[in-house]
C-alpha cells in the first residue's frame, strides 16, 4: 500500500505544481492558424519579397528600351604662364542635356524582358510552392498537438485502469489471494503510465513550440489545438493525377524557367547582331557665367563584335545547355509528382480503412477486459490471463489515436501533393 501512495501523491505533485501545463493555454482552431501564417511566416515573407525583387529586375533590364537622358553643369579654371610677369587665367562654364536611344540590337533587350517576365511567373510559382509548403508544416504542427493532447487525455485514463488494477491486486495479495509478482507487475504498470502522461506533456510542449514557429511567433505562447480527427478531403474515387500535376507549383516554375532559358538563348544568339544607338545633346558654354554659346548634336552609333575570344558563341553553348537542363528538369518533376500523387492518395487511403479496424479492435478490446476484469474478481480466471487483456486494452487506446492521427498526416500529404497552398481552406 506504501507504494500505491507514493505513486499517488506522485502524480498529484506532476498534475498540480509542475509549470508548462495546456490548462492556460491559448484556444486556436485551425482556421486561425492558417490565417496567422500567412500573415507572418517568415518563409513566406520572403517569397514574396522574392517576387518583388523579381518584377524590379524586369523594370531594370526594360529600362534599357527607353531613352536614356542625363544632364549636366562644368565649371572649371585654369592659369597658364609664360614668365613670373606674364600669366593668364581663363574660366570654361558647360551646362547641357544629352539623350541616347537603343534603335536596333536584333531584338536581344526584348528577349532579355520576356525572360524577365518569365523570372516573375518563376517567383510566383516559388511563393506557391512555399505556401505549399508551410501549410504542410503547419497542419502537420497543428495534428501533433492534437494528437498530444488526446494523448495525454488517453494516458489519464491508462492511469485511472492501472490505479484501479493495483488496488484490486493489492487487496487480493493483501488476503493471500495473489502472489508477489502480480503486485510487483500492476506497481510497474502504474509507474509506467506515470511515465506515459509526463511524455505526453513534454509532447504537448514541443509541438506547441513548433507551432508557434510555423505560424511565425516571435514569441513562446501557450496553444490548444480545437480540433477533431475528421478528413474533408478523402477523394472516395481515384483521380487523375495528370491532370492535378499540370498545375502543381513546382512544375509550373519550372515551366517558367524554360521559357526564361528560350528567351535567354535567343538573347544569346542575338549578341551576334549589330547594334545600332542614336544620340542627341544641346549644351550652352561660355567663359563666364551664364554661358552664351550653343552647341547641338545628333548622331548614330553602329557596332559589331569582331572577335572577342569566343565569348559570345560560349554565352550562346551555356544558354542552350540550361534550356537543355530545364527541359529535363521539368520532366523528372513531372514524373515525381504524378508517382507522389499516387502514393499519397493510397496512403490516404489505407489510412481510412486502418481507423475502422482500429475502431472496431478497442471496441473488442473494452468489452472483453469488462468481462475479463469480473472474471478476475470472482477468481474464474488467472491474473496472467487477465492482465493480458488489460494490456491490449491499453494498446487498442493508443493504437486508435495513432490511426487517427495518421489519417490527418495522410490527408495533409495528399493535400501538399496536390501542391495546394494556405488558401486551400
Amino acid at each position: 500500500m506504501f507504494k500505491y501512495l507514493k505513486y499517488c501523491l506522485f502524480l498529484i505533485f506532476l498534475f498540480l505544481f509542475l509549470p508548462g501545463g495546456v490548462f492556460a493555454a491559448e484556444v486556436l482552431d485551425w482556421q486561425g492558424c492558417i490565417k496567422e501564417a500567412a500573415k507572418n511566416n517568415p518563409d513566406l515573407i520572403a517569397a514574396e519579397e522574392e517576387v518583388k525583387q523579381s518584377e524590379a529586375g524586369k523594370q531594370v533590364t526594360a529600362s534599357a528600351l527607353l531613352p536614356q537622358v542625363d544632364a549636366s553643369v562644368t565649371a572649371s579654371t585654369a592659369q597658364t604662364s609664360s614668365s613670373a610677369s606674364n600669366s593668364s587665367k581663363k574660366d570654361s562654364y558647360n551646362y547641357g542635356v544629352s539623350a541616347t536611344q537603343l534603335l536596333f540590337d536584333g531584338a536581344k533587350t526584348i528577349n532579355d524582358v520576356r525572360s524577365a517576365s518569365e523570372d516573375i511567373k518563376a517567383a510566383r510559382q516559388n511563393f506557391r510552392y512555399t505556401s505549399s509548403t508551410v501549410r504542410y508544416r503547419l497542419r502537420t504542427a497543428f495534428i501533433d498537438l492534437l494528437r498530444a493532447q488526446e494523448m495525454l487525455r488517453i494516458t489519464k485514463d491508462i492511469y485511472d485502469i492501472r490505479r484501479d488494477n493495483l488496488e484490486l491486486i493489492t487487496l487480493r495479495y493483501e488476503s493471500g489471494l495473489e502472489h508477489k509478482g502480480a503486485l510487483m507487475t500492476s506497481e510497474a504498470d502504474l509507474a509506467s503510465a506515470i511515465y506515459d502522461i509526463s511524455q505526453a506533456e513534454r509532447d504537448i510542449d514541443v509541438a506547441q513550440r513548433s507551432l508557434n514557429k510555423e505560424m511565425g511567433r516571435t514569441a513562446f505562447t501557450s496553444i490548444e489545438a480545437n480540433g477533431d480527427f475528421e478528413i474533408y478531403d478523402s477523394v472516395k474515387t481515384k483521380p487523375d493525377f495528370e491532370l492535378i500535376v499540370k498545375n502543381h507549383p513546382s512544375v509550373q516554375q519550372l515551366i517558367a524557367q524554360k521559357n526564361a532559358a528560350e528567351f535567354s538563348l535567343r538573347s544569346a544568339y542575338a549578341n551576334f547582331s549589330p547594334s545600332l544607338t542614336g544620340s542627341a545633346g544641346a549644351n550652352k558654354n561660355g567663359s563666364h557665367w551664364t554661358p552664351r554659346g550653343n552647341q547641338w548634336n545628333l548622331g548614330l552609333t553602329l557596332s559589331m563584335p569582331i572577335f572577342e575570344g569566343g565569348l559570345r558563341l560560349a554565352q550562346v553553348t551555356q544558354a542552350q545547355a540550361l534550356l537543355n537542363q530545364l527541359k529535363e528538369n521539368e520532366r523528372s518533376t513531372k514524373d515525381a509528382a504524378v508517382l507522389a500523387l499516387e502514393q499519397t492518395w493510397a496512403q490516404l487511403k489505407d489510412s481510412i480503412d486502418n481507423v475502422g479496424v482500429q475502431d472496431k479492435s478497442l471496441k473488442a478490446t473494452e468489452e472483453r477486459s469488462r468481462i475479463a476484469q469480473a472474471q478476475y474478481s470472482t477468481g474464474f480466471i488467472s491474473f496472467d490471463n487477465w492482465i493480458i487483456i488489460e494490456d491490449n486494452l491499453v494498446k487498442a487506446k493508443k493504437a486508435l489515436l495513432e490511426a487517427q492521427a495518421n489519417k490527418l498526416y495522410a490527408e495533409a500529404n495528399w493535400i501538399q501533393a496536390k501542391g495546394e497552398t494556405l488558401e486551400y481552406e
